[in-house]
């Protein structure tokens, strides 16, 4: 391709579906320049402890799981709530339409990362809202850091290729209603860049200001999230409509480091500890819900069974996560980690409260005869304790203090299934405009299951980068 005519195409945001969008456009010729306002890339994709979902996938077979697109759909429809059943008033948004793409497309994705950029996700496990197991993660390090990586690595090796970090986005430019570039500020000096933009910047999750305008109610609650501001306003000075920006996702497992347990940024327990057998105490030391529940029903039964403390000016609560063996085994890419930072820590059981042991015993009953426990939990992953006795007078498990926290936001950019960002008024899209990953909305509902957020990134970062390349 003439370099005249090679199309150029800006990625803002350097997370998942960033890296994504820019691989994509790359592969369809275009010439990608990839800005992040952070001197550190990534974005929350770096962090992501659980995986990514997919439906019928080779790792899947191997594991004698059985699952299908639709299947899949339908969790992740049932997952989204109310919200999901309510007809759409905005012109060219169509939800069924983008969680069709996201599960039909799942497998692809999968196969796109591990067979075409080489990350190992071999492994597959159940977590909360899902029928099966279908969250893909590898053997070794945890998957956000392994596929932003090596997928960083793959972008650097392409000439037409132009990573710019500590690059803040401070408009998007505009002629005759069309987007054009993008302004930028780095080392206190302003930039214009021509070209398509795909902006892939994250939610915002991390910005008090915005949570308290639309979910005033989540004052005072940790986050996952590092501050910083959302950039939505970007996006609704161009034109763009904003969508469920009430939606705001509370995982129920955010570490509480007993070095500084009222700090208001918490590590994420990832999900697959739940998913790989770990179970939740209450302040008593007893079972109280099915850990493998939608992250929003498990929050709820946290924040409505037991009360908050306040801890230097942080809302959070006292609950217990607890592996055994055989589930801190699954895990063991994070369980050091986890207990290197202090927030798990390895005890034996028996020196536990009476009440623990009980909690414990129960659960591990179930899982012996392979029954239901009494909260209907569907899967018991890789626990293998077992509930006699001496087993549990000899046996170690990890032990940790959970919170609540806020953690995702489902709300932003109403884009259609090839990721063109909607109009706020008059309908149609924003033309030169795409959008990916969390700063969109539409695709979650109420509720994010668990390996999702990956595979949006995928799904339709791919999408923005094809289509912005294209110019369709």
């Amino acid at each position: 391709m003439s370099p005249a005519i090679q199309p150029t195409v800006i990625v803002v945001g350097s997370g998942l579906a960033g890296l994504s969008a820019a691989y994509a456009a790359l592969q369809s010729g275009a010439r990608v320049h990839l800005l992040d306002r952070s001197p550190k890339l990534g974005g929350n994709s770096i962090k992501a402890s659980s995986g990514i979902n997919g439906a019928g996938t080779p790792a899947q077979e191997a594991a004698g799981v059985k699952d299908t697109q639709t299947q899949f759909y339908n969790d992740t429809a049932r997952s989204g709530g109310a919200r999901f059943k309510t007809a759409s008033t905005i012109p060219g948004f169509d939800r069924e339409a983008l969680v069709t793409r996201l599960s039909t497309e799942s497998a692809d994705a999968v196969r796109w990362l591990s067979d075409e950029i080489g990350v190992d996700l071999s492994v597959v496990a159940q977590l909360g809202g899902h029928g099966v197991a279908r969250t893909h993660r590898g053997k070794g390090k945890p998957p956000g850091a392994s596929i932003v990586l090596t997928l960083l690595d793959r972008l650097k090796a392409s000439d037409n290729f132009t990573l710019l970090s500590s690059a803040d986005v401070t408009s998007l430019l505009q002629h005759d209603g069309a987007v054009t570039g993008v302004a930028y500020t780095q080392d206190d000096t302003e930039h214009t860049l021509a070209g398509r933009v795909v902006v892939a910047s994250g939610g915002f999750a991390g910005d008090a200001s915005m949570l308290a305008t639309y979910t005033p109610a989540l004052a005072g609650l940790p986050s996952t999230n590092d501050p910083r501001p959302g950039s939505h306003a970007l996006l609704t000075a161009v034109g763009a409509q904003l969508l469920d920006m009430d939606s705001v996702q509370i995982h129920p497992t955010g570490f509480v480091d007993p070095a500084t347990p009222g700090a208001r940024l918490k590590f994420l327990a990832g999900e697959m500890l739940r998913g790989e057998g770990g179970i939740l105490l209450s302040p008593s030391g007893s079972r109280f819900v099915n850990e493998l529940d939608t992250r929003a029903a498990v929050s709820k039964a946290i924040m409505d069974a037991f009360p908050s403390v306040d801890e230097d000016g942080t809302r959070q609560w006292d609950i217990t996560l607890l592996l055994d063996p055989g589930a801190a085994a699954a895990a063991a890419s994070h369980i050091g980690f986890y207990e290197w930072k202090g927030l798990l820590r390895k005890v034996k059981l028996a020196t536990l409260s009476p009440e623990v042991v009980a909690s414990v015993q129960a659960y591990a009953a179930a899982v012996d005869a392979g029954s239901t426990d009494p909260f209907s939990r569907p899967a018991y992953g890789h626990w293998k304790l077992k509930p006699d006795a001496e087993s549990l007078a000899q046996a170690e498990v990890y032990i940790g203090r959970i919170t609540p926290v806020v953690h995702y936001t489902m709300g932003g950019a109403a884009i259609d299934t090839g990721g063109r960002v909607l109009r706020a008024a008059g309908g149609g899209v924003v033309p030169g405009l795409w959008a990916a990953g969390e700063v969109t909305g539409g695709v979650h509902g109420d509720n994010r299951l668990g390996g999702n957020s990956l595979l949006e990134c995928v799904v339709f970062g791919l999408a923005a980068g094809n289509g912005a390349a294209r110019g369709d």
